[in-house]
């Protein structure tokens, strides 16, 4: 998926969140469809967030504050069993970095700067940068970035953990791809069972992310993947995996 609006560094205007909610939609019902890679286009951002030229056009806040929560494009890719991979080069601020953060890898070039501005400009982040910064980085790490609004570059953000890892920006996509191709050779039931228990887990006790590891374990030992990988690997070749 493409942000596509170089003109104006891929700032997220209505369409283009509106068009982000239908392609993930069709993500998710097509089974065809395992990993996806977010991108932006032209040479200077990622994005550089939500479209400030938009601000103020809803016809009143509160109708405003009700498209976004019908609409929730944030915590729907949240939900998304699919894997996602954001491959991040330039400006990634504001939104523009918050939807890497709804991402399960984040793979940067060495050019990238990523911030959280909203309170320069008179109100906070809302695209559930307050709350997913804080899961990605140290607590101390995001209070500094979210009050100060100062952006951090590529290294160190990779040294605080809100990225993978960090290529040069030659190799960016080549790295995303080859991530995508990579995953894209496991059993994709475990994929999304791992997936699954990773993320439900953060949120819940020990005891009870061990029984949910438990269960979904068990539907993973009951599938013609784990059939397939185990003769593969007693063959010596590559599995053939076909699982839903």
């Amino acid at each position: 998926m493409t942000l596509n609006r170089p003109q104006v560094l891929n700032a997220i205007n209505m369409r283009m969140r509106d068009e982000l909610w239908e392609v993930t939609h069709a993500v998710r019902d097509d089974p065809e469809v395992r990993v996806v890679i977010f991108r932006g286009a032209g040479e200077r951002a990622f994005s550089s967030g939500a479209d400030v030229a938009e601000f103020g056009s809803a016809p009143s806040y509160v109708e405003a504050r009700q498209a976004r929560r019908e609409r929730d494009l944030w915590g729907f890719m949240l939900s998304l069993e699919k894997v996602l991979i954001a491959a991040i080069h330039g400006y990634a601020l504001g939104a523009g970095i918050e939807l890497p953060m709804c991402c399960d890898f984040r793979i940067a070039s060495e050019d990238a700067r990523l911030g959280l501005p909203e309170v320069s400009l008179g109100y906070i982040p809302s695209a559930g940068g307050t709350q997913t910064l804080p899961r990605h980085v140290p607590p101390g790490i995001a209070i500094q970035m979210i009050l100060t609004g100062d952006h951090i570059d590529a290294a160190t953000a990779l040294r605080h953990g809100l990225l993978q890892r960090l290529v040069p920006r030659e190799r960016l996509y080549e790295e995303a791809e080859a991530l995508a191709r990579k995953l894209m050779s496991r059993g994709p039931l475990a994929l999304r069972l791992a997936k699954r228990a990773v993320l439900e887990g953060l949120e819940l006790p020990l005891a009870q992310g061990l029984a949910l590891e438990s269960r979904l374990a068990a539907r993973a030992l009951a599938s013609a993947d784990v059939r397939e990988g185990l003769a593969a690997a007693a063959a010596g070749r590559e599995p053939r995996f076909v699982g839903k």
